[in-house]
């Protein structure tokens, strides 16, 4: 990663700087708006951006790149992308996938590239080939990390047990582990398990699909510290090293997220939010997967 890189940054296990703030791209799919996101993102310092097969704007993303990276003086190196193999492809078709992404990212390589989640698109969670496949899927990842194709490898949406599966029939460590995490969902036990292991804890759905900025707790924290609750969130998880991707298309709302590494939080107010922890979660569960 060159000078420019604005914001804050974690080591992945690979050797390689990821930053704590990432833009997500989720729901973003029209290419007019991906780019006008993209271009209030790197404005604001954003370096990072998250994306998926399955969000069908990883074509719009690279294009959107491509035309934006020489305005703010930037080169493909400056950037971290992430994207992630759709869960139809999960098993004999990871090649495939993974190979589809790159193609539409058009971006020469991948920074990271995630197994969307443990369980098969089109077989019950109970199904019995669903660790069959995604054993298979990581051993693809791993093929294609090999050739420098996917700088890094990781997955999203596992379990503890999803993770020490994992663990256990590897070569390849995941560099991160991508999950839903904000103050009533702490995931302490998922944290535990990716400290042991060295794996990168990386956060979504910071915000709880905005059901938390109306939190009374939040709201007042975010008062006390003059900030908006949006903010105190991303804060509170960037202040335990772990990384970030806020998702929106409004470029105010862009900007007003990445202005998160000019303050801290004290520890009563960390205490405060993290005490919110209630196992709530507002984006899919994997629990139940076999």
């Amino acid at each position: 990663m060159s000078s420019s890189l604005s914001s804050p940054s974690v080591l992945l296990n690979t050797g390689v700087q990821m930053p704590l703030l990432g833009l997500g791209t989720y729901k973003l799919v029209a290419s007019e708006e991906v780019l006008r996101a993209v271009d209030a993102a790197l404005a604001a310092g954003y370096r990072a951006f998250d994306s998926a097969a399955v969000y069908e704007n990883e074509a719009g993303l690279g294009r959107a790149l491509r035309e934006l990276l020489p305005k703010y003086g930037l080169i493909r190196e400056d950037v971290f992308i992430i994207s992630k193999l759709d869960p139809k492809d999960q098993g004999e078709r990871a090649m495939e996938g993974a190979l589809q992404s790159l193609s539409q990212l058009d971006l020469g390589y991948i920074d990271l590239y995630l197994i969307h989640c443990p369980g098969t698109q089109g077989l019950a969670v109970t199904d019995q080939r669903n660790p069959g496949n995604r054993a298979q899927s990581w051993a693809i990842l791993e093929e294609l990390h090999g050739q420098g194709k996917l700088k890094a490898i990781g997955v999203s949406n596992y379990t503890p047990a999803h993770m020490r599966e994992l663990m256990q029939s590897c070569k390849i460590t995941p560099a991160v582990l991508q999950v839903e995490f904000h103050p009533k969902l702490c995931q302490r036990e998922l944290r535990s398990v990716c400290k042991e292991y060295g794996v990168c804890f990386q956060s979504y759905s910071s915000l709880g699909k905005g059901k938390l900025l109306t939190d009374p707790v939040v709201s007042e924290v975010a008062k006390n510290c003059e900030r908006t609750p949006a903010q105190v969130l991303l804060r509170w998880a960037v202040q335990q090293g772990v990384p970030v991707l806020p998702k929106s298309s409004n470029p105010d709302r862009i900007q007003g997220n990445a202005q998160m590494f000019d303050f801290t939080l004290s520890d009563v107010d960390m205490d405060r939010m993290s005490a919110l922890d209630c196992g709530q979660k507002y984006c899919r569960d994997s629990s139940n997967i076999v």
